[in-house]
């Protein structure tokens, strides 16, 4: 008998779950049918019906993945530069908790990277990210704190690209990359930006927002 949609629904949540659990924990690579049965106490043979291959057992990781990051506290600040930066900080591996994250998307890069399809859906969600990261480079620009020299759209992909490879420094090395660093590094990169040509100090030019609770990456 086929199940009902409502228990079809409950369960592709309890499978969406355990997906998250397994990534959590293991990471990309330990993401098989099995470590996913177990992690539910179920048959492998059940997962088949929501998995008929190992890319659909990938990309339903890399949605879930999207949802758990799309779900997660933001900071809150006001418009313009100050909610740039609260963007970017929220990418970061500044926690016990964005540090696991962190994990979990970039081992994702490889598996993404192995197959055109999940590399495709890849490259939206970075592109989804530039876009945010664009609207708010319009608004500081607009609001004169940001140079209206360069287009929006490449000091967003600049600062998702130096945001990005923060991260990988972060947690290759995170005694020589602490929290206090990156935010300073983030700071730095502003203030250049902010004001080309001039000096960078920490902070200079760069309004500081509240931080709201910890966030993994974006």
């Amino acid at each position: 008998m086929t199940p009902a949609r409502g228990d079809h629904e409950a369960r592709r949540r309890d499978v969406s779950a355990a997906v998250w659990r397994v990534l959590a924990s293991r990471g990309f690579g330990a993401l098989t049918l099995r470590a996913v049965a177990a992690e539910m106490g179920a048959s492998t043979g059940l997962l088949t019906h929501y998995f008929p291959n190992k890319q659909a057992l990938l990309r339903t990781a890399l949605e879930v993945l999207d949802q758990h990051n799309q779900e997660r506290p933001r900071r809150a600040a006001p418009a313009g530069l100050a909610a740039l930066r609260a963007h970017l900080l929220d990418v970061l591996p500044l926690t016990a908790e964005g540090a696991d994250a962190n994990r979990i998307w970039v081992s994702s890069w490889d598996v993404a990277l192995a197959d055109p399809e999940l590399a495709a859906e890849h490259a939206e969600r970075y592109r989804r990210a530039r876009v945010r990261l664009t609207g708010h480079v319009e608004t500081a620009q607009a609001l004169g704190e940001l140079p209206a020299t360069a287009p929006a759209e490449d000091l967003a992909a600049a600062a998702q690209a130096f945001t990005l490879g923060l991260v990988v420094q972060a947690l290759f090395a995170p005694a020589e990359f602490p929290p206090e660093r990156q935010i300073k590094l983030v700071d730095d990169w502003l203030a250049a930006a902010a004001s080309p040509g001039a000096p960078v100090t920490s902070g200079s030019a760069v309004p500081r927002p509240v931080s709201g609770p910890p966030a993994g990456s974006d």
